[in-house]
């Protein structure tokens, strides 16, 4: 059985190592928009809404499908949030492409993430997401908080990179170019203390993106091999007490 387990590791790893090539191999998911753990509304300005009131928090994605590094996440519930404010969640579900946020393009700005915002997400991700916002039902202040970090993605994925950390601002709109965002009735100081924290040099998630062309983009964190190696033991676990009642 210590060799299912250890196979079940490399394949995890492999899949890892080619999305992160950006191996042509199709890496794709089926997913549709099943709702939302911790959300509040948020009026935001920026990729291409203004004055529009969002859903801003964590939505459930559930996944029926998947080919390639897809399979990376089981099926079922994945907890993600919008990173596409011109685009609605999809009512059906849609097959969408695995990347990294790197390589992400951002439709409105027709302009690719990058590095340096990837870098950003993937701390702030690390420092501040909570677990617990992929739970429907939580209190207003998680729903505050979950709107908040929303807020935050949506700032790094719009407004330009500051030369400084302390000069992002999710009530502000610091470019003059197509880009840009605005986000108010939301907990801007929490938003911002987590943005201005923010250094490119503190821990980092390891997130994807799915893309969909005509369907909302979403960020996710991949699941952590631990994760994957307790699935196995989980399943030699079952064996093991079936074998025990049958004998």
């Amino acid at each position: 059985m210590r060799m299912r387990i250890t196979s079940r590791f490399l394949a995890w790893a492999i899949t890892q190592l080619l999305l992160t090539a950006g191996t042509n191999f199709a890496n794709t998911v089926n997913i549709v928009n099943d709702g939302f753990g911790a959300y509040d509304a948020a009026t935001v300005w920026g990729g291409g809404q203004y004055g529009t009131d969002m859903v801003a928090g964590v939505y459930t994605l559930n996944k029926t499908g998947d080919s390639g590094a897809g399979s990376t996440w089981h099926n079922g519930p994945i907890s993600g949030f919008c990173v596409e404010l011109n685009e609605a969640a999809p009512t059906q579900t849609l097959r969408y492409a695995v990347d990294t946020p790197d390589n992400m393009v951002v439709s409105y700005t027709s302009e690719t993430l990058g590095t340096t915002k990837a870098t950003y997400l993937r701390e702030l991700w690390a420092r501040y997401y909570d677990p617990s916002w992929s739970q429907s039902g939580t209190s207003s202040a998680a729903n505050r908080s979950a709107a908040a970090f929303a807020a935050a993605v949506w700032e790094i994925v719009y407004e330009n990179a500051p030369a400084s950390g302390s000069k992002w601002d999710v009530a502000a709109d610091g470019t003059s170019g197509i880009g840009g965002f605005i986000a108010l009735n939301i907990d801007a100081a929490t938003a911002n203390k987590w943005l201005q924290s923010l250094t490119g040099c503190g821990p980092k998630a390891d997130l994807r993106v799915f893309t969909n062309n005509g369907g909302q983009n979403y960020l996710v964190a991949v699941p952590e091999p631990a994760t994957i190696l307790l699935l196995g033991l989980g399943g030699l676990c079952s064996i093991l007490r079936r074998r025990r009642t049958l004998h």
